[in-house]
């Protein structure tokens, strides 16, 4: 099974419908994401011109009511950990693991059961021009130490509460749904 085509299944099993947040368009954007996979072989990868699907992760620790967000090095924002599919990646989960390893420092990071948590469509500054972002949550172990990765210029453990003070709504809406999981 390719990755294209894991991130098709994943898709059409994904049920917003019965998820905190089914009212802000969720289920026309998996629409929108099965629809783009459809008309395009290479919807998965950074080279297709129409966009393409990422996968990213939540870091958070329940126990301490925080998560770790980066403040991305291009982008200059406060943001979940995530990315660009690679070749290697065999399934969504395993690429929105293994870019939340990568970027947070933290090995034992487990995702959230249940699969994605949210996806989020975002213009992204050439030559990648869109995102189709699905979004996982991956809980830190106990005593979890964050290392800093070439692509952030920090990492930060914000409480719950001060996440909509620095990031935007895509990731306000990510951790409510993440909450509403817990």
């Amino acid at each position: 099974m390719t990755l294209h085509d894991d991130a098709t299944l994943v898709l059409k099993g994904y049920a917003p419908e019965h998820r905190a947040g089914a009212e802000d368009g969720q289920a026309e954007l998996r629409q929108a994401y099965l629809d783009h996979l459809a008309l395009h072989d290479d919807g998965m990868w950074k080279a297709c011109a129409a966009g393409h699907l990422t996968a990213s992760a939540l870091v958070i620790d329940p126990e301490r009511e925080k998560v770790l967000l980066t403040l991305h090095r291009k982008l200059r924002m406060w943001l979940q950990m995530g990315g660009h599919c690679e070749p290697r990646d065999t399934t969504l989960e395993a690429a929105a693991l293994r870019e939340a390893m990568e970027e947070s420092g933290i090995t034992g990071l487990t995702l959230l059961p249940g699969g994605p948590v949210r996806l989020d469509r975002h213009p992204i500054p050439s030559p990648c021009n869109r995102h189709l972002d699905v979004q996982y949550a991956a809980l830190a172990p106990a005593g979890a130490a964050e290392r800093i990765s070439e692509e952030s210029l920090e990492l930060r453990w914000f409480g719950y509460e001060d996440v909509p003070e620095v990031a935007d709504t895509s990731v306000v809406r990510l951790l409510e749904a993440t909450r509403a999981r817990l």
